[in-house]
């Protein structure tokens, strides 16, 4: 018996929870010790000596289900990365769009959905592209912030996309909730969609604010000065991996695609469910060791261990949360009144910023507010489509903080000398911007959408 267990419920125990959730993002922060080692700590303390659980029952809240897709996408597209394939195509397409001029900015953002929608994941486009970006922005004297948030939120989009890494776990974290892969699938293109939308018009629009404002001070870009050396041609292992690429994106797409046109139809729905994209990730990135495209220990060392780990950690610690009841109450607390129904989701976008602005939102944030989503939807008798997307859209925007790992990267590829300035246009910039845009489109997809 849980040494809380005969107290009069959950208020103490959800206290307890979101106390531990706070120490794990606040300890991780002051001490990079993983997130998700923090969170399995937690877990089990709270779980077994507060809760009454069996230790077995905790071990058992390891999300078996998430940590392998991310393990099998990752190993796929790691294929990609290792051979230089996604490289070779960031590298044409910035080749062809060279003496754009300020229409870099957008086109930096394309190449980063690009690759991320490619299977690079976020980490990989920032490590490669960011640095690249700032360089060129330099040589033709654009504001590097554009640069630098083109990248972060073109990553962001294309890791959102149904088959990257950000949605298929999208799609997993949904299907857990009981939603169905049609359902799940539909939420995910949302999420893709609705963010697409809103980086699209903030990259566009910071692009014209700082042209104009140039222009007035008399300045202009030095298109012809941006160097930029026309990349080799495709060799057989990247023609290899663009092919598997490609089938990748076919069956993993289509399928899903016609199941929601054509829902009666039962071929579609079977072929959709039979087709699951971490067991085709597998498939494939064998096919590709098998035939040469890339080195199997070298691909392996690429999956990301401590994103793993985060992930896990802190789902452990949600699961614990949803059999103290937390996960209810925050529901009922936002449902209940104390929040106009038509502010929840601008609410609900609000918390997820200020979580994200300190930690992951992939990590921490989402297994974290998503579970609550199905209860506080049929509390208020808002869209849970709605409630998913604004959450996300909140959560995200917050990559361009000084303090998160997206802004944190581009602070530091930034050249020396520049480093300040940059912190104080993430603070004073992007971040008011990014995060007021979110905050408003929450409340137009409410008005609209409700």
């Amino acid at each position: 018996m849980g040494l809380l267990r005969r107290t009069e419920g959950g208020v103490v125990h959800s206290l307890l929870i979101a106390i531990a959730i706070i120490a794990s993002i606040g300890i991780s922060y002051r001490t990079k010790i993983n997130t998700g080692l923090l969170a399995i700590v937690f877990a089990y303390l709270i779980g077994v000596f507060v809760l009454g659980m069996k230790p077995a029952a905790v071990t058992a809240l390891w999300p078996v289900p998430i940590f392998f897709t991310i393990l099998a996408v990752t190993l796929f597209f790691s294929v990609a990365i290792e051979n230089g394939t996604l490289e070779k195509i960031s590298q044409r397409m910035l080749y062809r769009s060279r003496g754009l001029g300020w229409g870099l900015a957008v086109v930096f953002f394309v190449t980063a959905i690009v690759m991320a929608g490619l299977g690079a994941g976020f980490y990989a486009v920032m490590v490669f592209l960011a640095p690249a970006a700032l360089v060129i922005c330099a040589q033709v004297k654009i504001e590097p912030l554009l640069a630098g948030l083109g990248v972060i939120v073109g990553a962001q989009v294309g890791s959102n996309l149904m088959t990257s890494l950000n949605g298929i776990i999208y799609r997993g974290l949904f299907e857990k909730l009981g939603y169905s892969q049609s359902r799940s699938f539909g939420i995910s293109f949302a999420i893709f969609i609705a963010y697409l939308v809103l980086t699209a018009l903030v990259v566009v629009g910071l692009t014209l604010y700082y042209r104009r404002k140039a222009i007035s001070r008399g300045e202009e870009t030095r298109r012809g000065q941006m160097e930029v050396t026309e990349p080799e041609p495709f060799d057989f292992k990247q023609r290899v991996t663009i092919v598997l690429i490609g089938v990748f994106l076919l069956l993993a797409l289509v399928p899903s695609i016609l199941h929601v046109l054509f829902g009666k139809v039962d071929l579609f729905g079977t072929w959709a469910s039979n087709i699951d994209p971490p067991l085709l990730s597998v498939v494939l990135a064998v096919v590709a060791m098998l035939l040469g495209a890339a080195d199997s220990h070298r691909v392996i060392a690429r999956v990301p261990w401590n994103i793993l780990i985060m992930i896990s950690g802190m789902g452990m610690l949600i699961q614990v949360a949803v059999a103290a009841g937390t996960i209810r109450q925050i529901a009922n607390w936002l449902g209940g009144g104390h929040v106009p129904t038509y502010l929840v989701p601008v609410v609900l976008a609000l918390v997820a910023a200020v979580i994200t602005a300190f930690s992951s939102y992939i990590g921490v944030t989402a297994p974290a507010l998503f579970p609550i989503v199905p209860t506080l939807a049929a509390v208020t008798h808002l869209n849970p489509t709605l409630l998913f997307v604004c959450a996300t859209i909140g959560g995200l925007s917050m990559a361009i903080s000084p303090y998160s790992e997206g802004g944190a990267m581009v602070m530091g590829f930034s050249p020396e000398g520049q480093q300040d300035a940059m912190y104080r246009k993430e603070l004073t910039v992007g971040l008011p911007v990014m995060g007021g845009s979110a905050l408003v489109a929450s409340l137009i997809l409410t008005l609209v959408f409700h």
